[in-house]
């Protein structure tokens, strides 16, 4: 796993720079990354866009006009919000994935990991929430970030999906693509 800290061009947060290089590998005993098209590999897909204002949500090419590079010359594409908030979602159904319910009530660490950066040229406002839910989609444990990189732990038993959600918009409502650049998204369950 790399990090790479970076300042960002006038972003709400600290931007930090944050790649699992793992993503779709599986080593036994390694995590995999649960999200599907992390970087916009696959356009949309397989996300549920929740907000979806201004001009839309977009993949561009790395690293973009006014862009950053990435720390992973494998990631390629990105996700961009608008001048009015874009959101989008996975929900990880971990049964589906393969965990037993013993392995989930057993409390394993999750991890969620995420990229983001503004343009150099227009600020950025970004938001990420990740929540643990039960069989039935009620919350067990929640987290907003002062940081992109979090691990849940002793978060109890009954664990079976993991609601993953980023997005943004870009500062001065400039019309197009100048809100938060956000990939190399993942979440990973440590069984």
């Amino acid at each position: 796993r790399k990090r790479v800290g970076e300042k960002g061009a006038g972003c709400s947060l600290n931007v930090t720079f944050l790649f699992s290089s793992v993503e779709n590998l599986s080593i036994p005993g390694m995590a995999r990354n649960l999200l599907k098209n992390p970087s916009g590999e696959d356009q949309l897909e397989f996300w549920e866009l929740t907000e979806n204002g201004g001009s839309q949500w977009r993949v561009e090419e790395m690293p973009g006009d006014c862009g950053y590079a990435f720390c992973d010359e494998a990631v390629t594409k990105y996700f961009v919000t608008s001048f009015e908030l874009c959101m989008k979602k996975q929900v990880v159904d971990l049964l589906a994935e393969g965990f037993s319910p013993d392995d989930l009530d057993a409390q394993p660490p999750v991890t969620v990991e995420d990229w983001y950066s503004g343009r150099s040229d227009c600020g950025c406002i970004y938001q990420l929430s990740v929540t643990l839910l039960d069989e039935n989609q009620e919350v067990l444990q929640g987290f907003k970030p002062d940081e992109v990189t979090h691990t849940f732990e002793d978060y109890g038993p009954g664990l079976r999906f993991i609601s993953f959600e980023h997005g943004g918009q870009d500062s001065k409502f400039w019309d197009g693509w100048f809100g938060v650049r956000v990939t190399g998204s993942s979440v990973t369950v440590q069984v």
